[in-house]
């Protein structure tokens, strides 16, 4: 988790990461999605990483449209029960890269990175 918030980091705090694990064995599933403190950030780093090689694998960074949330659990800050209680990011401004976004369409601020989140 430490790794992929150093990286990420780059371009804005993340406020929140939800690291995939598989149930049975605690293992991460190869994919994590996490949640900048601003639109910003978040456009800059689906823009610039998606797609390069960290550690000899190639990773896949996007927005994602439906998010949900795991169930809540003691374990949780209060960070992380406000962004669940609130969402994260609602207003995004359209993503410039893609050509199919109409200017009026509104892109989520998570986003989803895979591939490498170990």
């Amino acid at each position: 988790e430490g790794d992929v918030i150093c990286v990420f980091s780059q371009y804005g705090e993340v406020v929140n990461i939800n690291l995939v694990r598989d149930k049975k064995t605690g293992k991460s599933k190869g994919f994590c999605f996490l949640c900048y403190e601003d639109q910003r950030s978040t456009i800059l780093a689906v823009d610039n990483f998606n797609g390069i090689k960290i550690k000899g694998r190639t990773i896949r960074v996007d927005h994602v449209a439906n998010y949900r949330p795991p169930k809540e659990s003691e374990d949780w800050d209060d960070v992380t029960r406000a962004l669940h209680a609130k969402g994260c990011g609602v207003k995004t401004p359209p993503h410039t890269s893609s050509d199919s976004l109409s200017e009026d369409e509104d892109v989520p601020a998570k986003k989803q990175k895979g591939e490498e989140c170990s």
